[in-house]
């Protein structure tokens, strides 16, 4: 099936909270075959999972990782096009005085250089990239 989703840290971290939003896991289950990620939000889940102290939350947040690493979930790459456009998108929202997060853009850029649909629970983090689609499964 063809790729159309690229889905953020909080919606991949949503099946593991103690009370998950019905409406995401179903839509999780839903587009399954259709979502990807990216490698930055890669990095959000590792880097946080090995910022907390060892505990119980740690470990199953640890295997909860292992596992969507097994999963068939690609992890797309911030590549040569993907910086370019985020060069081009930093370079247009710096002058207008808009910078958004470094990790922010690079998000977005994987997502629109692949023509996918951003899936995230912040919006507002997304919407000031130009030509960018994003949407929120919580809504």
């Amino acid at each position: 099936m063809k790729m159309h989703y690229l889905l953020d840290t909080n919606i991949l971290s949503e099946p593991v909270k103690p009370d998950p939003s019905p409406m995401v896991m179903e839509k999780l289950k839903r587009n399954r075959d259709q979502s990807v990620t990216a490698a930055p939000v890669w990095f959000e889940l590792v880097h946080g999972v090995e910022q907390l102290p060892p505990s119980h939350r740690r470990d199953r947040l640890a295997r909860y990782l292992q596992e969507l690493a097994a999963s068939d979930l690609q992890v797309l790459g911030y590549d040569q096009s993907a910086a370019h456009w985020h060069a081009l998108e930093h370079t247009r929202l710096r002058a207008n005085g808009q910078t958004r997060p470094f990790i922010d853009g690079q998000i977005a850029a994987v997502a629109a250089v692949h023509g996918l649909v951003l899936v995230s629970r912040n919006l507002i983090d997304f919407q000031i990239f130009s030509g960018l689609i994003v949407e929120n499964w919580f809504a």
